[in-house]
């Protein structure tokens, strides 16, 4: 079973309340049994929603206290982006799943990059709080660039 971010398969969950539908993806999950997730409604926020980013680190940083996530009117969403990533966590394991394809440059979801918390477009290496927790439990990770 693969873990796939919701955005990813057109279902509308990004902060604007769009997607990121990438048909190549889709096609490759056709005869392949995955389960959507959005991490960020997981954890309570709703869409659409205010653009956060990982402000101080990257989502390991989150994971061990010593970043946070801002939105972009300053305010500390790093409660609901932790409980998001763990309730996902669940899923994975209910579903026993070793692979998560999940959407690049997100604060939950970021697989190589996420924005560096200024708000003007510009990237930092590193994972998403929810990539991050992944990552620690050995679940593989793909982007949507690699298909």
């Amino acid at each position: 079973m693969i873990l796939v971010s919701a955005c990813l398969l057109g279902i509308n969950c990004k902060y604007n309340g769009e997607n990121n539908e990438n048909k190549e993806l889709i096609n490759y999950l056709k005869d392949k049994e995955f389960v959507p997730v959005c991490p960020e409604q997981l954890g309570g926020l709703s869409t659409p929603r205010i653009p956060a980013e990982i402000v101080g680190g990257d989502g390991v940083d989150v994971l061990n206290k010593k970043a946070k996530v801002i939105n972009k009117n300053g305010e500390d969403v790093t409660e609901e982006f932790l409980k998001g990533a763990y309730e996902t966590l669940k899923i994975v394991k209910m579903f026993n799943c070793k692979e998560a394809i999940l959407k690049l440059r997100s604060p939950s979801c970021g697989t190589n990059q996420v924005y560096n918390g200024t708000f003007t477009g510009e990237l930092k290496d590193g994972l998403g709080v929810t990539a991050a927790l992944f990552k620690k439990e050995g679940i593989n990770l793909k982007s949507e660039e690699e298909f």
